[in-house]
């Protein structure tokens, strides 16, 4: 994130979904089979992985995201977790991050630490940064962690967000006129990623101007949001993709391009990549007559669409006696 985030300072506007990663913890009880060690279940994946204790637990590229949380909390075992998406797997939609937060969260609560939502975040992006060494930025915990619409800034390693207090009406057209679809691949952000800041560190004049770029139209997409303009949101949005296409070729593809053109043919204004692009999940904000039409077309198309709200909470946390 630093790469990016020094003069300017860089700044992105997100906005959290009802699509929700769950970590369920059941602690250990005399006379059942996790009285000790640590035990592991994906459902999303079902895959299973045990261990003795905290000590055992290895990197291996199986729920190495949970492993690492338990290591970085220190939590000593005991106890049984399960982890569960609603989100296709390598969406764009910042599964991971949320899946981080959901997991510092219940370990954190099972172990008595009281940890703000900032804190959070920063812990579970320095889970993927440090532990596990996947390349991102941390604004998908920081939107997990704190829900609703934010603006967020980036200086060096430090982040300060501002909640962005959007009407109801304005609000209520959003949810109306967007459609959400997977295009059925998944993608890896860390290796495009990766592409994008070679080609920064490399020199490459058309990446740099797009980051900037990127940059002045977060601002713009903040005011645009805040004013109600969502005719200027939606140029804002077109912008924003255009912009990310010139970072790297990798961002785009010829699958992502047809449904893009398809789309707007049906009445879309805007449509783009989420996360980092080159597969996963697209967006498009639609003219106020013709979301039905979108969504018709795409689903001709066979991809799948993911009907959303936009959520307000961030995470959350609970306990039930058995």
């Amino acid at each position: 994130m630093a790469l990016f985030a020094k003069d300017p300072p860089g700044a992105v506007v997100n906005a959290a979904a009802n699509i929700f990663s769950y970590a369920t913890l059941i602690p250990g009880q005399e006379g059942t089979t996790s009285e000790s060690g640590i035990h592991i279940y994906s459902s999303d994946y079902d895959t299973y992985v045990e261990a003795e204790d905290i000590r055992k637990l290895e990197y291996d590229g199986n729920l190495d995201l949970v492993k690492a949380a338990i290591r970085r909390l220190g939590v000593e075992g005991g106890f049984r977790i399960i982890t569960q998406s609603t989100a296709p797997a390598g969406s764009g939609l910042g599964t991971s991050a949320s899946m981080g937060v959901a997991l510092i969260g219940v370990l954190s609560k099972y172990a008595g630490e009281s940890l703000l939502p900032y804190e959070v975040a920063e812990m579970a992006s320095a889970i993927e940064r440090e532990e596990l060494g996947i390349r991102g930025g941390k604004q998908d915990h920081y939107s997990s962690a704190l829900g609703g619409f934010r603006f967020l800034e980036f200086v060096e390693d430090s982040v300060q967000q501002s909640p962005l207090e959007i009407s109801f009406d304005t609000l209520l057209e959003l949810e109306k006129n967007t459609v959400l679809c997977y295009t059925g691949k998944s993608r890896l952000s860390g290796d495009i990623h990766k592409n994008v800041a070679d080609a920064y560190v490399s020199g490459d004049t058309k990446t740099k101007e797009a980051i900037d770029g990127l940059k002045r139209a977060a601002a713009d997409m903040k005011i645009a949001l805040l004013t109600g303009d969502l005719r200027e949101y939606a140029a804002l949005l077109d912008e924003n993709w255009r912009l990310q296409k010139l970072l790297h070729p990798s961002v785009t593809n010829q699958q992502i391009d047809g449904l893009i053109s398809l789309a707007k043919e049906k009445g879309a204004l805007a449509g783009k990549a989420c996360g980092a692009g080159g597969g996963g999940c697209l967006l498009f904000y639609c003219s106020y007559d013709a979301q039905h039409q979108v969504r018709k077309a795409l689903e001709a198309a066979q991809v799948r669409i993911i009907d959303f709200q936009f959520e307000p909470h961030g995470l959350r946390t609970w306990s039930v006696p058995r």
